[in-house]
């Protein structure tokens, strides 16, 4: 071949290849990996969230800068980048590689990658513990088969989910966004704290009975028993009884109740 007649174009346009025997070939250009909406996954098929929601989502869950995001399920990255975006580190932990590698390149093309990082491994055997913040969008069976774990999480992170709920542990607030078609509603929970049990008073006790954040029980002041119900918001407790409203904190074993002029101060009894 007279590789003088060949143009400058096809130089540029493909890869030039000479093999042990002289042939010329010209290898093409490798295409960038694309997803495809409804593309099956490990535990889900992958569908994006609409950015609109994204946006509700961290909106509802008040993310700040100083918190860490962790999307399980991260798909395409942008949970994870738009958390990053608003000054937070944040985590995208995904099963399939090449979603893996296109978000990584996106958070580098928003200028991120300081910020937003991902990783391949599967959700039920990695670590989430550090999160202040859960962003994810899978089915409520998974939902369901992370709660456990989710429980397990300190009081206080905060939980977000694209649609789909955790059946019985029903969602501090919910909100819908105007405008939007599909995939248009954003749950969150709180992580409670651990407050069911007896907890021993100066002149009593207090006995709680727990379902997920909701609280029932009674306070017993010498003679004087009084019942009370109320919600957990993290550690922090309110709960009311005759005509008295209580709030306060339950940390670890122990707990601090203000009503009005009653403050009381308890340790949880030992089982």
């Amino acid at each position: 071949m007279d590789f003088k007649n060949l143009t400058a174009s096809v130089f540029v346009s493909a890869a030039l290849i000479i093999n042990v025997t002289g042939n010329v070939s010209f290898a093409q250009p490798a295409k960038d990996f694309q997803p495809e909406v409804g593309q099956a996954g490990k535990d889900v098929v992958w569908v994006p969230t609409p950015q609109s929601l994204v946006d509700k989502m961290l909106e509802m869950a008040k993310v700040t800068p100083k918190d860490y995001v962790i999307d399980l399920g991260s798909g395409d990255g942008r949970t994870v980048i738009t958390a990053a975006k608003k000054g937070s580190k944040a985590l995208g932990i995904e099963y399939n590689p090449d979603m893996v590698e296109l978000s990584k390149k996106a958070a580098a093309k928003e200028g991120v990658s300081d910020k937003a990082s991902f990783m391949k491994a599967d959700l039920f055997e990695s670590d989430f513990s550090q999160a202040q913040v859960i962003t994810m969008f899978l089915l409520p069976s998974i939902n369901l088969k992370l709660r456990p774990k989710i429980l397990g999480l300190k009081p206080g992170t905060r939980i977000v989910s694209n649609s789909f709920d955790m059946e019985d542990w029903k969602p501090d607030q919910t909100e819908k966004v105007e405008g939007c078609t599909n995939w248009c509603t954003a749950h969150l929970w709180i992580v409670p704290a651990k407050a069911e049990g007896t907890w021993k008073t100066a002149t009593g006790e207090i006995s709680l009975k727990q379902t997920f954040q909701m609280i029932t029980g009674t306070i017993k002041n010498g003679n004087v028993i009084t019942p009370i119900n109320g919600k957990l918001n993290g550690e922090q407790i309110s709960v009311s009884g005759a005509g008295v409203n209580y709030t306060g904190t339950v940390q670890g074993n122990n707990l601090e109740l203000n009503g009005g002029a009653a403050k009381l101060s308890a340790t949880r009894a030992a089982k």
